[in-house]
């Protein structure tokens, strides 16, 4: 019956009409307080869900570490790879495009190479290309594969050893242009640090128009020690420089064996590769312009370079 229970806890004290019971003290309500609230299962650590939770995000890891397909976007780039011969897995055709030669040149050098002819609707396109400007027509290309930067020097050529390599070089648009002024004047491969750096994306294959796949393009771990390495094997280390030691038209080093260096869009060379140059060259510019894009930059000098290198042949 209520108010007669036997039990600890509920009885009063003897002799009193009101007051504490025999019981906790509210220390159990105490012991609470403070811990707010009952956390995530995922937060708790040996709940099941924190395990998966984990599980996931060293899956994530490592598939941010893997590299992954890239898809050239736009009709002459897409052309362009497919006839220098670059590897590729598909090719993507938007449906209902209005086709014109380029995209029956493109479908046609696909089927006759094996490579998957996809139709998809403009946005999926869309979506697989982010974006681009890809004119009905996208090339998925797998990871490029980096040489070593021993494999430079072994590319035989009738000319002295010709390098071009990037310090912090982060824009893929440039990199992609470098690429394809070094093969149009001769040079034996382009150099890339493993850090800060651009490396051979979508953008630039479709910059490099194909080149990428004809031309070695190695990554150097430490771009300094590389760079030291290869003047104690008799190359000569040239750094393009507004503050240079010497005008382009004094370049007598042309015609050695020779790594031109190109540094970052805003920064220019860092502070250690100027170190480890030779020499640092400076292009002649009319007043009032500061510099070169580095792209551009790296195609003047490679054009002096082969210039040179051709009259001294004639001589």
């Amino acid at each position: 019956m209520a108010g007669n229970s036997r039990r600890q806890g509920a009885m009063r004290k003897p002799g009193t009409k009101k007051g504490a019971v025999v019981g906790s003290g509210g220390q159990r309500r105490k012991g609470l307080e403070g811990k707010g609230p009952t956390p995530k299962a995922e937060d708790r650590p040996k709940h099941k869900a924190h395990r998966a939770a984990n599980a996931a995000a060293r899956r994530d890891s490592k598939s941010k570490d893997r590299p992954t397909n890239e898809i050239v976007a736009g009709r002459n780039p897409v052309v362009e790879c497919l006839r220098a011969q670059i590897p590729a897995t598909a090719l993507y055709v938007a449906l209902g495009i209005d086709a014109d030669d380029r995209v029956a040149d493109a479908v046609r050098m696909a089927a006759d190479r094996g490579i998957s002819v996809l139709e998809v609707s403009r946005p999926e396109l869309d979506r697989l290309t982010g974006g681009a400007m890809h004119q009905g027509l996208g090339l998925q290309v797998p990871p490029f594969e980096y040489a070593h930067p021993d494999d430079l020097l072994d590319v035989e050529t009738d000319e002295p050893p010709l390098i071009v390599a990037l310090d912090g070089v982060t824009d893929p648009r440039n990199l992609g242009a470098v690429i394809r002024s070094a093969a149009a004047f001769g040079a034996n491969g382009v150099l890339l640090p493993q850090r800060r750096s651009a490396g051979i994306t979508a953008v630039a294959w479709r910059t490099s128009a194909g080149t990428a796949a004809k031309l070695p393009v190695a990554i150097a771990t430490n771009l300094t020690r590389e760079l030291r390495e290869m003047a104690g094997r008799g190359l000569m280390i040239v750094g393009l420089d507004a503050d240079g030691t010497m005008e382009l038209d004094d370049l007598t080093l042309a015609t050695s064996p020779l790594v031109v260096v190109v540094g970052s869009e805003g920064r220019g060379l860092s502070r250690l590769v100027r170190e480890a140059c030779d020499a640092t060259v400076s292009i002649p510019m009319s007043a009032g312009v500061e510099s070169l894009n580095a792209s551009v930059a790296a195609g003047v000098v490679l054009a002096e370079v082969a210039r040179r290198r051709r009259a001294a042949g004639r001589v």
